[in-house]
């Protein structure tokens, strides 16, 4: 068979630089029984040309046009199309190894660094599942985190390092055997969707402290009443380490009421954005801010996104209190953050001027 692959990420989303797994799987079993794969560059293609033609998404809000999905010769997957419902690949595809080379032509020589990830990584999941079943995670459906396969199983030799997709590697109870896999490869490795800091034990600090690492350790904390526990975890963690974590913060979403949304609880979002902020500043920890869709409907959107330009961009996060960084910025980001001021003085007194500081 002639058979396309659409990485519709890839095509109608800008500058996204990471491979679709799936596209990958596809087509290194595909490639294996003897068909003819193209990846398809752009929307013009021809859909007759192909006797198959698979699309895939990661993102609800990538484009794709409609009329494709309902021609016989197309099938489509991915969280993007069906989030929390996404069917999974049958099981010979799942546990192929991926074609490496899918994005080859598409790239040219695959020079520069933004495409690290297309050229010197193998990618792969050693873990499947979640233990937490939060309302808003693609995850939300699934009750434990177990072990789905071995690294061996995606490792290309001449990849340099190994890129894990894993959900929630530290519910598991295999935890320590995949470490020791990973470590045993002699690769370094990075666990791109964070870890579960709330999981954190005196002997998984050693484990994870001590490994071959590559890039940032990164964890998250997604909502203010972990607060406590949190932070007793950093205490932890600070024991091990003096390395730089990176923090995912989940904001713009209501953990009570989902979809409920009151200018109260716009206030109060920001002001435990900020706390958040405010304790991994403490630890020497960066934020990375990850906004939920629904910050647009937010009459304070202007602040979810001055304060996102401020954590996410660590140089001037070190550098800069948040005031400063507005005032550089000046124009829109700056009345946001004057106008945000004067309605709710008591939150800029207390998070507007805190300072980085080197502390470990």
């Amino acid at each position: 068979m002639k058979i396309g692959i659409v990485d519709a990420d890839l095509l109608s989303r800008t500058k996204h630089r990471f491979p679709n797994l799936v596209c990958m799987k596809l087509s290194g079993y595909y490639k294996e029984q003897g068909h003819d794969i193209s990846l398809l560059s752009d929307w013009a293609f021809s859909p007759n040309a192909f006797d198959k033609i698979f699309i895939s998404k990661v993102f609800t809000d990538t484009y794709c046009p409609d009329n494709l999905l309902k021609l016989s010769n197309v099938e489509y997957g991915g969280t993007g199309f069906f989030y929390d419902k996404a069917k999974p690949l049958p099981y010979e595809v799942e546990h192929h190894m991926p074609d490496y080379h899918l994005y080859d032509k598409y790239f040219g020589d695959l020079s520069g660094n933004d495409l690290k990830y297309y050229r010197d990584y193998s990618i792969g999941f050693t873990t499947r599942g979640c233990i937490r079943g939060c309302s808003f995670c693609v995850n939300q459906n699934r009750k434990s985190c177990e072990k789905h396969s071995s690294v061996y199983e995606f490792m290309a030799d001449d990849r340099k390092y190994i890129c894990l997709l894993d959900d929630n590697v530290l519910a598991c109870k295999e935890w320590r055997s995949v470490f020791d896999e990973l470590n045993s490869t002699g690769k370094r490795f990075q666990f791109k969707q964070g870890m579960d800091e709330r999981l954190l034990t005196p002997e998984k600090c050693k484990v994870i402290f001590n490994s071959h690492w590559i890039g940032d350790y990164i964890f998250a904390f997604d909502n203010i009443k972990d607060k406590e526990l949190i932070q007793s975890k950093l205490d932890m963690l600070r024991e091990y380490t003096n390395k730089v974590p990176k923090f995912y913060c989940f904001c713009g979403y209501n953990h009570q009421s989902p979809d409920n949304y009151s200018i109260e609880f716009w206030k109060q979002d920001i002001a435990d954005l900020f706390e958040r902020i405010a304790i991994l500043m403490k630890y020497n920890c960066l934020p990375y801010i990850m906004r939920y869709k629904d910050y647009e409907l937010s009459p304070y959107r202007g602040m979810y996104i001055d304060i996102a330009a401020w954590c996410n961009q660590p140089n001037f996060f070190k550098k800069k209190t948040f005031r400063e960084l507005v005032s550089l910025r000046g124009g829109a980001a700056q009345k946001y953050a004057e106008d945000f001021e004067k309605e709710c003085p008591e939150i800029a007194y207390k998070y507007y001027d805190m300072r980085w500081q080197k502390n470990y």
